[in-house]
């Protein structure tokens, strides 16, 4: 099962991008633990400046935008 954080603050392309990535995961079929992380201390540990940030299996694998389905299967598939 992938583990998957999205850091943000609750902002609507927060939201969006767990969203996004959580439908295709269910479009899919694979099986995801997704959680949300709102912790600034946390991204900033990690180096992330810029929100959504995406994180899979502890590797932050983009931020700054909502990203798009073909990067979202990369993840997964």
């Amino acid at each position: 099962m992938k583990q998957i954080k999205v850091w943000g603050r609750g902002c609507a392309k927060c939201v969006k991008t767990a969203a996004v990535i959580q439908a295709i995961a269910d479009e899919h079929g694979v099986p995801v633990n997704l959680v949300k992380e709102t912790s600034a201390e946390v991204m900033m540990n990690y180096g992330v400046m810029t929100t959504p940030a995406v994180v899979v299996d502890e590797v932050v694998v983009h931020s700054g935008s909502i990203p798009d389905r073909k990067k979202v299967e990369s993840w997964l598939l």
